[in-house]
């Protein structure tokens, strides 16, 4: 974390005018800055003391006119309080005075100068805390953070944690913008200037949160637009170069398995096997989950088989439209990405078990979700609210129907859609369709979580923040 911005007034300053002293007041006070009239409601003995003060020689409040309104008026509630120290028989009117007179003491007087001598040097600090970044509490600003930022064909994502109760973490900052690096991919083969400025500032926002931290450990990804393009590695370099930021385009294994441990704690605990899948901007990751033995922490280690399609909602929009989209054109689109999964070698793994009691889908991708938050039928996406939830395999059915059937300003319209992926969420439709087809089961369960969940669980795992201590009267062995 950053050291605390720390702003000193030394004796050598030279006294502020007049005006500003007054817009000190104000900040200080919370008043319109008309001082002298408060006179009339002062005590005989607050005026003696504001007049002696008013004619001795000021030193701490001598220059604040050089420091910003806000530090200035910090400076000054330091001193009130160094006050109210030496002189703790202003704080409270004496006991059986009249309600007049105790309303006069319970009033401060506007501050012009110190009423005692401070120390020779006077040091205001102002930490970035938790607090401070609308957290709420600061005491995730002294436990170990963790960084995983998710760099994809679409999305730019980051999510900074702390460890807490074992398997789990708080959130404390979060970021996400759609950027669209894989903009016009499939046609040229190389990422394009303006959608890797729009990425390169998307992460210059990263880099300014991670530096506004204490990081004790960090794993940074970039996914399919990086590791198909042709310039991919020469974008990376721009990122390092600008940002600071080193990237590290992942393999399409290491995408699959950490989807697992992103998601992996919602796949349903008494289930035989699972098919989980995450429909990216550039490619599509599926994993099939055997649990017949039951399920382990590690659920990666139950993986019987996986592949990465080379298709997303980006490149498969491109290919067929996104924004009119009719009934043929939405067929195509689910037996192209059928096609690419019949030549996936373990797609049968799990044949007797698929389509039974028993059996599900996982998906984590803004196709699930959105299909979630239609189906609630929110004003607003609400991550707490899709999350978890499950969906049967007629509801599914239904909900595709109904946005396959909306037009292009009805599906902007829609709150969990919006313009942004107004010409994206067919595409991704139908890549669930074929998935859907190839694995039928009865339920669906959607997941809002994915690389970067997985990212943070790996090396908090690794690090071992989640172990128990060993008791302190554990016998020491050679």
């Amino acid at each position: 974390m950053l050291g605390p911005r720390v702003a000193s007034v030394s004796p050598s300053m030279e006294r502020p005018q007049a005006s500003e002293a007054a817009q000190t007041e104000r900040i200080v006070e919370g008043g319109d800055g008309a001082s002298e009239p408060g006179d009339r409601k002062l005590s005989k003995r607050q005026r003696r003391r504001r007049r002696k003060s008013a004619s001795a020689p000021s030193t701490t409040n001598a220059s604040l006119h050089d420091l910003p309104p806000a530090l200035c008026a910090k400076v000054v509630e330091a001193e009130r309080a160094l006050r109210g120290r030496d002189a703790p028989e202003e704080a409270a009117a004496p006991a059986g005075k009249g309600r007049r007179r105790r309303r006069g003491r319970g009033r401060a007087a506007p501050v012009k100068a110190p009423f005692s001598p401070a120390p020779a040097r006077v040091s205001i600090a102002v930490p970035i805390s938790g607090r401070a970044a609308g957290l709420g509490s600061t005491e995730f600003g002294r436990q170990p953070a963790y960084a995983a930022l998710d760099l994809g064909t679409n999305n730019c994502r980051l999510l900074v944690a702390v460890p807490t109760r074992p398997g789990q973490f708080r959130v404390i900052d979060a970021f996400s913008r759609i950027v669209r690096l894989g903009e016009g991919l499939g046609r040229t083969g190389s990422l394009a200037a303006t959608a890797m400025d729009r990425a390169v500032a998307a992460l210059e926002i990263c880099s300014q949160k991670l530096s506004a931290r204490e990081i004790r450990g960090a794993r940074l990804i970039a996914t399919e637009a990086c590791r198909s393009a042709a310039n991919g590695a020469e974008f990376i370099e721009r990122v390092q170069r600008e940002t600071g930021l080193s990237l590290e385009i992942v393999t399409r294994e290491t995408e699959a398995r950490l989807a697992v441990s992103g998601c992996g704690s919602l796949v349903d605990r008494s289930a035989k096997g699972a098919v989980l899948f995450d429909i990216g901007g550039g490619s599509t990751e599926i994993a099939l989950l055997d649990l017949r033995r039951g399920a382990s922490r590690r659920l990666s280690n139950h993986i019987v088989a996986w592949t990465s399609l080379p298709v997303g909602v980006v490149s498969l929009a491109e290919r067929h439209g996104g924004r009119d989209v009719s009934a043929d054109v939405f067929e195509r689109m689910i037996r192209e990405v059928e096609g690419m999964i019949a030549g996936f070698a373990g797609a049968d793994k799990l044949r007797d078990l698929v389509g039974q009691d028993g059996f599900h889908l996982l998906g984590t991708s803004g196709t699930v979700t959105t299909l979630a938050g239609v189906q609630l039928e929110l004003e607003r996406y609400d991550r707490r609210q899709v999350d978890g939830l499950w969906l049967t395999d007629s509801e599914v059915d239904r909900l595709v129907s109904r946005i396959a059937g909306w037009s292009f300003e009805e599906r902007v319209a829609n709150p969990c859609i919006g313009s942004e992926r107004a010409d994206l969420v067919l595409a991704g439709c139908a890549i669930l369709e074929a998935i859907r087809r190839v694995w039928p089961a009865k339920t669906l369960r959607v997941a809002d979580r994915g690389l970067r969940e997985g990212l943070l669980t790996e090396m908090m795992v690794a690090d071992g923040v989640w172990r128990r201590p060993a008791p302190a009267n554990a016998r020491q062995t050679a």
